[in-house]
């Protein structure tokens, strides 16, 4: 992310610089407008087709009555419209955290350029990771972790509660908003293509994990990950306020790789194992089965190629790091003996001048 510099003078009307500076408000009257069209009979059905969430299941608790039934959900081509305004949603969030949290601290610590969007960035995901995080677990808590073998058992899962659909909905729409993002906050060019490698992987993977029914999986690896995330981009927030704090690097390198370890792990024994072993094999699109040989080897390469990447780059960043800090020590060292070096050489110099005015030839030229 770039600095957004304000500027007095008022851009013109549609110029680049004016939906820059103006697109939170843009955003936001486009979503009031979805809100307004459930006043209306005429506009009601189209608002609610991007509003709330679609595919609505409903059916009778244990076989109870209809008092105690319970809604499940399922997905379809509606749920792209749901995705389209909770991406608008996402990128009015992103607004309000940048203009009433970031940029007052960025005021404050006078960061440098770098420093300055490497702290918007951190401190946008961080806020992500942990709403993300707490929403994910709560999801776990009260469906999956009672019972682990459900992660493959009962495949395919194509009915989902209403939290854990509209968590992808909203994880989606988050990942979406960020490729606008990177207009509206005058993202550098050479920073694009990394940045859009990282929402690519983002993308890709939460989507395949929605459609393929393997969401249960997903929700696991992705709370797994942004754990891990969220540690690093809350030790590099740390790290601008006081550059002596390093701690939390450490301790996020450990739960990184023992991170793609168990994801590894987790992804081998349920679609390795879980989904081979399972009654249902085939492929059905009716039932929304994809238990094939060649979809859980796609699946695996998948997951093993983005860790293997991920990896890639946590060693190239670890050995930068230790660059650098070789490189730190090394001046520290020069600095230090030249100054020890500096010092020795005045003491000599007064010990030499103070000889001289003493000496037995001064004292006799003295006397005579």
């Amino acid at each position: 992310m770039g600095i957004r510099k304000k500027n007095n003078k008022n851009p013109p009307v549609l110029s680049h610089e004016f939906v820059i500076q103006n697109h939170a408000d843009i955003v936001s009257c486009v979503a009031m407008v979805f809100l307004l069209g459930l006043m209306f009979e005429v506009s009601q059905r189209v608002a609610v087709l991007f509003i709330t969430v679609q595919y609505n299941v409903t059916i009778p608790a244990n076989g109870g009555p209809e008092e105690t039934a319970v809604n499940y959900f399922h997905y379809g081509l509606k749920d792209v419209a749901t995705v389209f305004f909770y991406m608008l949603v996402a990128i009015i969030m992103h607004a309000i955290i940048q203009e009433y949290v970031l940029d007052k601290i960025n005021r404050k610590m006078h960061f440098s350029k770098t420093k300055h969007s490497k702290f918007n960035e951190s401190g946008q995901l961080s806020a992500f990771y942990l709403f993300s995080c707490l929403w994910g677990a709560s999801i776990l808590v009260s469906n999956l972790l009672s019972n682990p073998v459900s992660l493959w058992d009962g495949y395919p899962h194509t009915l989902m509660p209403f939290q854990l659909k509209f968590y992808y909905i909203c994880q989606l729409g988050y990942w979406l908003h960020a490729i606008p993002e990177l207009y509206f906050q005058k993202t550098k060019k050479e920073d694009i293509p990394r940045q859009l490698v990282y929402i690519s992987l983002y993308l890709v993977h939460i989507t395949g994990a929605y459609v393929l029914n393997l969401n249960r999986l997903g929700l696991v690896l992705l709370v797994l990950h942004y754990f891990v995330e969220l540690l690093f981009h809350v030790s590099r927030l740390i790290y601008f306020s006081n550059e002596d704090r390093q701690t939390g690097f450490t301790v996020w390198a450990v739960l990184f790789v023992l991170g793609r370890l168990l994801t590894l792990s987790l992804s081998v024994l349920t679609v390795g194992f879980g989904l081979a072993g399972a009654e249902k094999q085939g492929l059905n699109l009716a039932e929304g089965s994809f238990n094939v040989l060649v979809v859980r080897v796609t699946v695996l390469a998948a997951i093993c190629t983005a860790q293997a990447f991920m990896m890639w780059k946590f060693i190239n960043f670890q050995l930068r790091r230790w660059r650098e800090h070789a490189q730190t020590q090394t001046l520290k060292k020069k600095s230090s003996s030249s100054k020890s070096k500096s010092r020795k050489a005045n003491g000599v110099n007064g010990s030499v001048g103070a000889g001289g005015a003493d000496s037995p030839r001064a004292r006799k030229e003295k006397s005579s």
